[in-house]
């Protein structure tokens, strides 16, 4: 695994996974929402966002977390594996309210600067909630493609647990060509 796209929704565990993958693995991680946002919860242009994709993508070797559907073909055209990281949406809420209620008013690692977080009810009880009408179809339709990169599902803590055990306990650092 030297290219990793990992996805899922909102609360599901995303960064913390690819920062546990990214240091098991000695790959560098990429957080689309830092791609995306810009200070004060401004969206970047999308002519802006998609070229910093691009350029992530274009690495060597890396772990890109986020979802942005938009972004998974040029994501995907470079992956040697995808990971779905498929958690029920009362955990995924019950993680949202406990980010937030841990952090509040501070950017946390994954975010843009000047991205605090915050208490948003459009994202809480519309955009988490629709993930299972919208996004998850799109995600298992992925999953269910065919392709020359490997496609894990993960759901839940003990099968997230059991992928990373699994990995080579060595470290191999990756080194540009």
């Amino acid at each position: 695994m030297r290219r990793v796209m990992v996805i899922g929704g909102s609360g599901a565990g995303k960064s913390t996974f690819a920062r546990g993958l990214g240091a098991r693995l000695a790959l560098p991680v990429v957080h689309l929402d830092q791609l995306f946002w810009e200070p004060g919860w401004v969206a970047a242009d999308e002519a802006v966002f998609l070229a910093r994709v691009e350029a992530a993508v274009a690495g060597e070797a890396w772990v890109i977390e986020g979802n942005y559907s938009r972004t998974w073909p040029m994501r995907l055209a470079r992956a040697d594996t995808v990971i779905f990281l498929d958690e029920p949406a009362w955990r995924r809420f019950w993680r949202i309210l406990r980010r937030i209620a841990r952090g509040y008013g501070q950017s946390r690692p994954d975010m843009a600067p000047g991205c605090p977080e915050r208490i948003d009810l459009g994202f809480l009880f519309g955009w988490v909630p629709a993930y299972g009408r919208r996004g998850r179809p799109k995600a298992l339709a992925l999953m269910a493609g065919e392709g020359p990169c490997g496609r894990h599902r993960l759901s839940g803590p003990r099968e997230v647990a059991n992928f990373l055990a699994g990995l080579p306990s060595e470290v191999r650092a990756v080194r540009p060509r």
